[in-house]
């Protein structure tokens, strides 16, 4: 992306597919987008370490020949369904600048951020989440002590 918010060639023929079942394979992705035109390269991108290690994440990128094919592709596939889940296509780029546009005018002051991903549901920042867990703590520490105030309380009495 430059500066003037426009998109690059790059990103202008690759698609972002999210929302994807963890059943799909990279096979049937292929098969599913290769009638729109020639796909040059696939992504298709898997969890790395942790407990889900080598299980799919769930989106992929998928790069065209032409801008056309790839935008063919995502007027098709956007919103169909690939078992029983709808599919989210946006270009690659145009991901890219929603989030950039979103970030810059978002004011982070709350500790919230929007982020424009799958249905546009709010994600809270890390920064939130933090002070949610803190939050959770001090009110489960409350709890305890309260509870071994009444224990030595019962034993006493």
């Amino acid at each position: 992306m430059d500066l003037n918010g426009s998109v690059d060639d790059k990103c202008e023929n690759r698609l972002y597919v999210g929302n994807l079942d963890l059943r799909i394979t990279e096979a049937t992705l292929l098969k599913m987008f290769s009638p729109y035109g020639k796909i040059m390269s696939e992504d298709f991108l898997w969890h790395t370490r942790g407990p889900k290690r080598g299980e799919p994440r769930g989106f992929a990128f998928i790069q065209y020949s032409t801008k056309e094919e790839a935008i063919l592709a995502k007027e098709k596939m956007h919103g169909r369904l690939a078992c029983s889940r709808p599919l989210v296509i946006r270009l690659a780029g145009e991901r890219y600048a929603l989030e950039k546009a979103d970030s810059s005018t978002k004011a982070v002051s709350e500790g919230h951020k929007l982020h424009l991903t799958g249905g546009g549901i709010g994600q809270t920042s890390r920064s939130a989440k933090i002070a949610a867990i803190k939050n959770k703590l001090k009110s489960l520490e409350e709890d305890n002590s309260k509870t071994k105030k009444q224990k030595l309380s019962d034993n006493v009495s």
